[in-house]
């Protein structure tokens, strides 16, 4: 594979010295497959071309330079592009250098190697332990972006340095099996994960599960300290903050780990610990499917018909990093239900960067802030495309939302970590 790539490299290599042209993916209305086309600049990056995200120009379009072998990979995959000359892009580079313009032209630099924390979906039964599925690994699948699966075991083995940006997704950090008990301990999945978490920790050396997670995201923000980008949406979210704020507390009542919760972890919460969220309350009923106060979602009151959130605008030239993270073609997005489905902003900590947010009912959906050197975004809800995704619900046919805006907001976080970053000023 590495030896294709490297071949193709040289042969694009060549023919861009001949010809000088640029090749522009709009990504407005004008686009036929927004996410697929991130997957076509990734697919650049991975055979070490030099692109541009030009943001906020057309939807933040991405710009290469022009060969027949990208654009016939860009007919293939069903993307919409324009060939100028370079003369063209330069005049255009030009007008989004312009101090009155809110615009900026970001250089990609090389394509991220990308990891996903989730179980390994053929332990033992040959079917899925998780009976959902996971909106990143099906855009990236869809765009034809490559990753690789690591778990628990992986993370506490120091794999996480070979990575450039890690997701995480429908995970329980606090060792509550999600808190799916009243509903679902009698489904064989539900005992199947039980039995798998129980024999991850017994494996790497602990007596509970809530402890090996508890070492796993230590790991993790340790990852991200050091430079990593960390990615979450619904349950992990949430959970993970709860976790780091209960560390060395028993919040697990007995049907989770045999013996009863410390009555007094609420007071004993160190908020110091969190990426995000500080003040909340843990959910005390261990049957609620809720983990604290943190999420809004089984009490909110929104319309479904009119739930939707909106991107902020930020300053291009002044915030290109937030900037990044909210390019899209439009800058309101259809709300989603999941676990966790959005954020009330009374419990963010005041350096908490929102990206996205519903304010009249007084919700963040999505959220980011540096740590160290490094970077995290959360974001609620479980499906951008499913608005109530239900265990046991199939997959959604990605094919039928090419230019989903909520998707493009995963995406849009798939290629941060490729941009030279430059200093926020703000």
């Amino acid at each position: 594979m590495m030896r294709r790539i490297l071949f193709l490299s040289l042969f694009l290599l060549a023919a861009i010295q001949m010809r000088a042209a640029y090749m522009i993916i709009p990504m407005d209305e004008e686009q036929r497959n927004h996410l697929k086309a991130y997957g076509m600049a990734y697919f650049i990056l991975e055979n070490e071309i030099e692109a541009w995200w030009l943001l906020n120009y057309r939807g933040g379009s991405f710009a290469f330079p022009h060969t027949r072998v990208f654009e016939r990979e860009c007919l293939t995959r069903d993307i919409s592009f324009e060939i100028i000359p370079d003369g063209k892009f330069n005049t255009i580079l030009a007008e989004i250098a312009d101090p009155e313009a809110n615009m900026d032209a970001m250089k990609l630099e090389k394509a991220p190697k990308i990891a996903v924390y989730t179980p390994d979906v053929n332990f033992r039964t040959g079917g899925k332990i998780q009976p959902w599925d996971d909106a990143v690994t099906l855009v990236l699948t869809y765009a034809e972006i490559p990753y690789d699966v690591i778990y628990d075991t992986d993370v506490l083995n120091n794999k996480l340095v070979e990575y450039d940006w890690l997701h995480l997704h429908h995970e329980d950090f606090t060792g509550q099996y999600g808190r799916f008990y009243r509903g679902y301990h009698n489904q064989p999945w539900y005992r199947e994960m039980v039995s798998y978490q129980e024999s991850l920790a017994a494996e790497n050396g602990f007596a509970k599960v809530s402890q090996l997670k508890l070492s796993v995201i230590r790991q993790i923000r340790e990852y991200v300290f050091g430079g990593g980008f960390m990615f979450a949406m619904c349950s992990a979210t949430d959970s993970y903050d709860i976790a780091l704020a209960a560390a060395g507390l028993d919040i697990c009542a007995p049907m989770y780990d045999g013996d009863p919760a410390d009555p007094t972890a609420q007071q004993k919460l160190d908020f110091s610990q969190t990426f995000a969220f500080e003040n909340f309350s843990l959910t005390r009923d261990p049957l609620e499917y809720e983990f604290s106060s943190i999420d809004s979602g089984t009490k909110r009151n929104v319309n479904p018909q009119q739930d939707y959130f909106t991107l902020f605008d930020f300053s291009a030239k002044w915030d290109p990093v937030p900037t990044m993270l909210t390019q899209n073609h439009t800058r309101t997005v259809k709300g989603f239900m999941g676990q966790t489905t959005a954020f009330y902003n009374r419990y963010l900590k005041s350096d908490v960067l929102i990206l996205g947010e519903n304010k009249p009912s007084g919700e963040t959906r999505y959220i980011h802030n540096n740590f160290g050197k490094g970077f995290w975004t959360f974001y609620g809800g479980h499906d951008p495309e499913d608005y109530r995704h239900y265990v046991n619900d199939p997959e959604t046919d990605l094919n039928l939302h090419p230019n989903s805006p909520g998707y493009r907001l995963i995406l849009n976080n798939i290629l941060f970590p490729a941009a030279k970053k430059k200093e926020r000023k703000t």
